[in-house]
């Protein structure tokens, strides 16, 4: 086997050489579907607006989409090898995202079943590989496969548990395990900073995940197309939001390219956590664009909505990749300040004035520009 991919090595050069495996981008493949299903959550209008029972039904399907992936991510991050076994493991998963996917829906109770037989499935392989791992690590990587192998099956068992209750109950309890698996990392923090991830792969991953969600700005764009008849508002307004998408890009992947040191050597909780942010924006963003040209809300909401969609990437972006930046290269206060200021501005002006959807976007565009710029 090519020592470039038997697993996690310490030391500068081995972070470097490790890549994504062509099984690993298959694996992406297969979440788009899941992602697509729940970001169209958000296009449910009612009244003129997004229902909180839609806005809290799209978070509660995202998580596990979110969390399922990456759970398998970071156990090939930290021990995965291009080998037999982890293969299998790994299309056993696939089989598992499938079933998970296809019940994705706003109506819960028909497709519950499903649903937590393809989640639980995801997670209990990783904790399996995790424990099976064990077996031949040694010292601290040891422990932390160790850890992570024995404590996932906590919130797995909860989370199973809940076919045993009805109602509103059933759900507290799939996501009280939920919960408790995903903070069980940030429990065991002491364990995992033993053996830290590899954060140019680790990158790697989340990255790729972020072009899926941008896919879904690009389907936007093609909705926007075939909804309508051709005239210059909505060819002007597909322009700019095509604009607005290759500027989140260059912001996002330029950013990531030359700014971030892949060297440091952390639990990557920062980047992982952070991440959920990330996508939940970037899914709000691409619903903002079909609903911004169908003028189907509110002009209040959709203005909050779109401007609570970019803070809330602005923000969480900012978060994440800050500690990863070179010193010298980090954001400051004027930036911080101007960037807030230049959405302010705008927010202000939307909200008094009756401003043309292509005109929204277009403040969009500014304001990813400004940061790609400030940010690459």
């Amino acid at each position: 086997m090519n020592k470039r991919t038997s697993g996690f090595e310490h030391g500068t050069a081995s972070f470097a050489e490790k890549k994504v495996t062509w099984l690993e981008l298959f694996y992406d493949l297969l979440f788009v579907a899941a992602v697509s299903k729940a970001s169209h959550v958000l296009l449910h209008v009612e009244a003129g607006t997004i229902p909180l029972e839609y806005l809290s039904k799209f978070i509660l399907i995202f998580i596990p989409i979110w969390w399922a992936w990456v759970g398998q991510s970071l156990f090939v991050n930290r021990f995965g090898q291009d080998i037999f076994s982890h293969r299998i493991f790994l299309i056993l998963q696939l089989f598992f995202v499938l079933i998970m996917t296809a019940s994705l829906s706003v109506n819960f109770d028909q497709y519950y079943m499903p649903f937590l037989i393809g989640y639980v499935g995801l997670r209990a392989m990783t904790a399996i590989q995790y424990l099976t791992v064990n077996k031949n690590e040694a010292a601290d990587r040891k422990d932390t496969a160790r850890y992570l192998g024995s404590r996932f099956w906590i919130g797995l068992v909860i989370s199973a548990l809940s076919l045993f209750f009805d109602s509103w109950i059933r759900y507290v309890v799939l996501y009280t395990g939920i919960t408790i698996d995903i903070l069980l990392p940030l429990i065991g923090r002491r364990y995992l900073v033993k053996s830290p991830i590899n954060t140019h792969h680790l990158l790697e991953r989340f990255s790729l995940f972020t072009l899926i969600l941008l896919g879904e700005s690009v389907v936007s764009i093609l909705a926007v197309l075939q909804s309508s008849h051709w005239t210059w508002q909505s060819i002007l307004f597909a322009l700019l939001t095509f604009l607005l998408i290759i500027a989140m890009w260059w912001q996002y992947f330029d950013n990531v390219e030359k700014k971030v040191d892949k060297t440091i050597e952390t639990a990557g909780q920062t980047i992982i956590y952070g991440h959920l942010f990330i996508y939940v924006s970037l899914s709000m963003i691409a619903a903002s664009i079909q609903l911004l040209f169908l003028e189907q809300l509110n002009y209040t909401f959709m203005v909050c909505f779109i401007f609570g969609s970019v803070l809330l990437y602005f923000f969480s972006t900012s978060l994440v990749f800050h500690k990863y930046r070179r010193i010298q290269q980090r954001l400051g206060i004027f930036h911080l300040a101007l960037l807030l200021g230049i959405l302010g501005v705008f927010f202000a002006v939307d909200l008094f004035f009756l401003i043309p959807n292509y005109l929204i976007i277009g403040e969009m565009v500014l304001f990813f520009a400004v940061y790609a710029k400030l940010t690459t």
